[in-house]
């Protein structure tokens, strides 16, 4: 396989990682990574040394979270985000995120073993803010094949 999906979503959180509010979430987001590194296709995932990208800024709003790994095709990660226990996490996210006015996340193709910057998959996303599905920056809801 010649390339790999890339993924990258954001949300603005109810609160710092440290607050009374996000404690749900942060409580979960071990086992959901762990969730996620454990399931077919899975490839990486941007995390600092506390296991998770919580405490990584992508963004000058210290609100925005910013989430990135790489799959090995689409039907992967769609598998993990929409077929598995990180479903029951989805349907909490009002919980902990506040509604998003922009695109918030998208999927684009990398050459296999090259890991996305933070610049590219805010490129991306900003890029299918703007333009909507493309080659350059897509969704699941309308996907483009890997260039192989």
């Amino acid at each position: 396989m010649k390339y790999q999906l890339a993924q990258v979503n954001i949300g603005r959180t109810k609160g710092l990682p440290d607050s009374e509010v996000m404690q749900g979430f942060m409580a979960a987001l071990d086992e959901i990574n762990a969730l996620a590194e454990a399931t077919p296709g899975f490839v990486w995932r941007l995390q600092s040394a506390s296991g998770n990208a919580m405490d990584i800024r992508a963004f000058d709003d210290p609100y925005l979270a910013i989430n990135l790994s790489v799959w090995r095709d689409v039907e992967s990660l769609f598998g993990y985000t929409y077929q598995s226990a990180h479903t029951d996490f989805l349907k909490r996210r009002k919980e902990w995120f506040e509604p998003f006015d922009t695109a918030h996340a998208c999927l684009w193709w990398v050459p296999a073993g090259r890991r996305p910057t933070m610049a590219e998959a805010k490129e991306r996303l900003d890029h299918f803010d703007k333009h909507g599905s493309s080659v350059f920056s897509f969704s699941f809801r309308e996907s483009y094949s890997a260039p192989d």
